[in-house]
């Protein structure tokens, strides 16, 4: 876990003042806290190189950033719960995978395709 300071020496992109506004805006929660102070996880720092893209790089507006946030957010929650769905179908019998490829893959001669 890194507090502030150690944030903005990974980062190197980013002064204090900033970090801590973009806590209190929400666009960073910290992972934990050490009394009133935040310590941020590997994912958090992340998260502020992600931030310093959108805003220095990108120009991105900051009215704008927390709605690019909440999509970047449900991109990487869909992409969480599609690698889920593929471990589990690598899981099933050679037949059952086949199955599900045909039906993906819309073959007509696929058992059970409508056509």
């Amino acid at each position: 876990m890194k507090t502030i300071a150690e944030v903005v020496l990974a980062v190197e992109r980013i002064g204090e003042v900033e970090l801590v506004a973009w806590v209190e805006r929400g666009w960073v929660a910290p992972a934990s806290r050490r009394g009133p102070d935040p310590l941020f996880s590997e994912l958090d720092v992340a998260r502020v190189c992600q931030i310093c893209d959108l805003v220095q790089d990108l120009a991105v507006e900051e009215d704008t950033v927390p709605l690019v946030l909440s999509l970047l957010d449900q991109v990487y929650a869909l992409r969480r719960q599609l690698g889920a769905l593929t471990a589990a179908v690598q899981r099933q019998p050679d037949d059952v995978r086949r199955r599900i490829l045909d039906v993906l893959t819309d073959r007509p001669d696929a058992p059970g395709a409508s056509g």
